[in-house]
Parts: C-alpha cells; structure tokens; sequence
C-alpha cells in the first residue's frame, strides 16, 4: 500500500462523498470514519471528521474542513475503462446529482471534483504507429465530451462517422 494517499476537502459531505465514490468501482470500501470528539471547525462533536477509504485499491481520505474550498482541474483523478460500457456508466454516475461535464472525457462530480474517465484503448489511438490517424484521432478526441472507443477508432482507420 503506497506512503501517499489524496486528502478531499469537504463542508460537511465526507462520509456521504466517500459512500458515492465506493459505490464506482469494484476493490473500493470505506475504512474507517473518524468522529469528532469535541466541536471543531470541522464540524460539532460527534459529527464525522474524517472517512478514509479505498477506491479500486488507491487509499484516501475525506476531511470535513468547516467550510466549502473549491477544487480546480489541476489536480483530478482518472479512471481507466476497459469499454464503453464502464465509460458510459461511470460518465453517467459521475454526473448524477449535479455534476458537469467538460470536453476530452472530464467531468466534475457533484461535489466539485473533477475525473477523466478514459478508455484503456485511448493510447492505442493517440499514440499508434500510423502518426495520420493518431493526429485524426487526436482532432476527433477534442471534439468529443464523453469519450467514444468507437468513434476514436474509425478516426484513427480514416473512416467516416456511420
């Protein structure tokens, strides 16, 4: 288990973010959540402080800090799909609640994070031997919201839209 671990800054929705996040992917479950034992600024005695968890075996924790701090796209977590379908449906559960998309396969969740939800095929398209489709497949990517294997495909091949 790595050294490091992501700490998510929260107003009071830790232990509820934490349950949405495990509830992705498989090898993810909450570890353990830490009350407060007096009034903080994070929150009165009693409430939680602080969940930590495991998403698909990457540890984190999730900290009621007192009160909302903005995340911005410098820092976002990515998600490898092996299909459509895994793309499809964590793109969807992602935004679920409020959540808003952006282009190239990003999105922010409804609690402000941003993720990159990108198919394992991605690289094969934007970094294959044939330099024209990868810069086909590469102008076909920043096109696109939600990333499509199916479309970076037939852009990489030359092949039209069907």
């Amino acid at each position: 288990m790595s050294k490091v671990s992501p700490c998510l800054w929260f107003d009071g929705e830790a232990e509820e973010a934490a349950n949405f996040y495990v509830s992705l992917l498989p090898g993810s479950k909450i570890e353990t959540v830490q009350r407060n034992v007096v009034d903080s600024p994070g929150g009165k005695a009693g409430t939680v402080l602080v969940v930590e968890f495991t998403l698909a075996g990457q540890r984190f924790m999730a900290l009621n800090g007192g009160m909302r701090v903005d995340y911005t796209h410098a820092v976002s977590f990515k998600i490898d799909c092996a299909d459509q379908a895994e793309v499809d449906r964590l793109w969807e559960t992602l935004l679920s609640g409020g959540g808003q998309a952006n282009r190239c396969g990003w999105l922010r969740d409804r609690y402000g994070v941003s993720w990159q939800i990108v198919p394992t095929a991605l690289p094969k398209y934007l970094g294959g031997p044939d330099r024209a489709g990868a810069q086909r497949a590469m102008a076909a990517m920043l096109g696109m919201v939600k990333l499509d294997i199916e479309g970076l495909k037939r852009a990489y091949e030359g092949r039209s839209a069907a």
